[in-house]
């Protein structure tokens, strides 16, 4: 499974809650463009229509070698592929207060396209802090260890 972008501000601003793995709706210049790595998750977002849910402002570059024919928008709206259940599940908990969708990461799985996407709630303030707080002890315990080997 190779990683082709994450979201790394999203485990930052969210608590991540439940993820799940999508198949996702693109077209074969975004295709080509995604395996050279020309895509972005920063400031992206799902969410559900009805019984669909929908990506939107991921940045997928256009093609260069597309032509004519081939001149989407980069960011457009795309369709995110999951099980009804799934769907159902995720309209419940989206209408409660502070839960959100939120794309976390997009991985090649057997030559396809896949998305993880996490059923997100907000941090506070405190909270981020406290991660800070959390990753930079686990940083100098990892040096102290180092330097003592």
């Amino acid at each position: 499974m190779k990683t082709i972008a994450e979201n790394k501000e999203a485990r930052y601003e969210y608590f991540v809650e439940e993820a799940y793995e999508a198949g996702i709706v693109l077209d074969g210049g975004e295709v080509k463009s995604i395996r050279r790595g020309n895509v972005s998750l920063k400031d992206s977002y799902c969410s559900v229509y009805g019984a669909e849910v929908f990506i939107k402002g991921m940045h997928v570059a256009v093609y260069d070698k597309g032509g004519a024919f081939n001149t989407k928008d980069a960011r457009r709206d795309r369709k995110i592929l999951l099980h009804k259940s799934e769907i159902k599940k995720l309209v419940g908990k989206v209408a409660e207060k502070g839960y959100t969708l939120v794309p976390l990461k997009m991985y090649f799985k057997q030559g396809l396209i896949k998305m993880e996407i996490g059923l997100c709630k907000g941090k506070n303030t405190y909270d981020k802090k406290q991660t800070i707080k959390e990753r930079d002890l686990g940083r100098e315990a990892a040096r102290a260890i180092r330097d003592y080997s």
